[in-house]
């Protein structure tokens, strides 16, 4: 248990030192199988003015078991969970080109091979919630259509690891904290990378085989891509 929190308190100042957070604006979660307890960085804290305990610690039922207030989006944390069974850490950040895409309301477009090694495809632009899902149980509202957009989609949540939520922010997820830290650093400048690429060329596409063939290679049944 004390090790995981040192874990979420390391990686919540990675994506600090990392540019991908500026302020308190991100949050980095992650649960332990064993237990079913979350464990996510405490709200609207100086990260360098807390230790390991401090780190929230949360049911999924959402109840607060332990260290201080946990993050005002921790509903979205558990909705992810809860859908999505295979993650084991999410991460929540307004890093600035991914941003630049939700405030636009567009995807983030695969048009390289550096995206291609990471995301089977476009990164969703999601709409946020309606008027009423805002007023009431905004930050789980949240979660839940991050949730139905994948599935009414048919989008493998494994397979494209992040989506933004239209005028909000991005979400990142990742089989372990270390696999989701680095789909939301290559996520950052992949955005960077399709915004500067689309000022050159609004028409840049990149063909499927060849996304196919970058994903797979790495990711496929038939992988053969490292040692």
């Amino acid at each position: 248990m004390d090790s995981i929190k040192e874990e979420v308190l390391s990686a919540n100042k990675w994506i600090v030192d990392k540019g991908l957070v500026e302020l308190t604006w991100g949050n980095v979660s992650a649960i332990d199988k064993d237990s079913q307890i979350i464990y996510i960085k405490p709200s609207g804290v100086q990260l360098d003015n807390i230790i390991s305990d401090d780190i929230a610690a949360i049911d999924l039922s959402g109840q607060h078991i332990g260290g201080l207030k946990p993050s005002v989006d921790t509903p979205t944390h558990i909705a992810l969970y809860k859908e999505f069974p295979g993650i084991g850490c999410v991460i929540h950040t307004h890093s600035k080109y991914s941003t630049i895409f939700a405030q636009s309301g567009q995807p983030i477009p695969c048009l390289g091979t550096t995206h291609a090694d990471y995301f089977y495809g476009s990164i969703p632009c999601i709409k946020h919630p309606q008027k009423e899902e805002v007023q009431q149980d905004y930050e789980l509202n949240t979660g839940k259509i991050i949730c139905a957009h994948y599935l009414n989609n048919d989008i493998n949540y494994k397979q494209v690891p992040a989506c933004t939520v239209m005028g909000h922010g991005v979400f990142v997820w990742g089989k372990d904290i270390q696999d989701a830290l680095q789909n939301a650093y290559v996520l950052e400048i992949i955005a960077e990378m399709a915004y500067k690429t689309l000022l050159i060329n609004p028409s840049a596409t990149l063909a499927d085989y060849v996304l196919d063939k970058h994903f797979l290679r790495k990711h496929g049944d038939n992988k053969y891509y490292g040692q």
